[in-house]
């Protein structure tokens, strides 16, 4: 067991740690499996909109699994990182539509639809580093998702909260802090984890 003395700092460093690690064949396969345990959960197969992201670098392949997504004809949305680090967010149409970003993230090339665009999804899907058995998410600490959480929250919002990791990234416990908001749901390559219960 490792002791991280309450510290996201610490537990962000281990888990970043591991994930340089794998190769690119390991990121890879991961995505493909991801996808399909992704779309076994009924709020994600069942879904016409799915707020979604680009992964980039060790991160949980993300790929397959919109790639997937739009062949259903589900309607993908990706974020666009803003200078004050708040996200707006543009439809994903294909891979041939993405450009190039600040901090090395690649957003759509099409029209912005607007920060507010992410309250009309029925399904977000959160970046992250680790989860407890409670839901919460351990990020990577830019307050980014904090926002996109926040404005759900204030627009009384429902999507299903699902965050996608690696197998070994869902933990007994995470640090917490005050603003810090539960998922619904994890996806790891090799199974799902409910947490959360939907308010209805």
């Amino acid at each position: 067991m490792i002791n991280f003395d309450g510290s996201k700092r610490a537990l962000r460093r281990h888990h970043l740690t591991v994930r340089s690690r794998l190769t690119a064949d390991d990121i890879e396969k991961a995505g493909a499996a991801l996808a399909c345990r992704a779309l076994e959960l009924p709020e994600i197969a069942g879904a016409a909109t799915v707020a979604a992201y680009v992964s980039v670098g060790s991160e949980p392949g993300t790929h397959a699994l919109r790639e997937a997504l739009r062949a259903r004809g589900v309607r993908v949305l990706l974020p666009v990182l803003l200078e004050d680090d708040d996200l707006d967010w543009g439809e994903d149409e294909g891979p041939g539509r993405l450009v190039p970003a600040r901090r090395g993230l690649l957003e759509p090339k099409g029209p912005r639809l607007g920060p507010e665009a992410v309250t009309r999804a029925d399904v977000v899907l959160l970046p992250g580093l680790a989860v407890d058995r409670r839901g919460m998410r351990l990020g990577r600490g830019g307050g980014s998702y904090d926002r996109v959480l926040a404005r759900l929250a204030g627009a009384g919002a429902d999507p299903a909260l699902v965050v996608l990791l690696y197998d070994g990234e869902v933990l007994d416990e995470v640090p917490e802090e005050g603003h810090d908001r539960p998922v619904h749901a994890a996806v790891t390559p090799s199974g799902l984890h409910r947490f959360a219960p939907r308010p209805r």
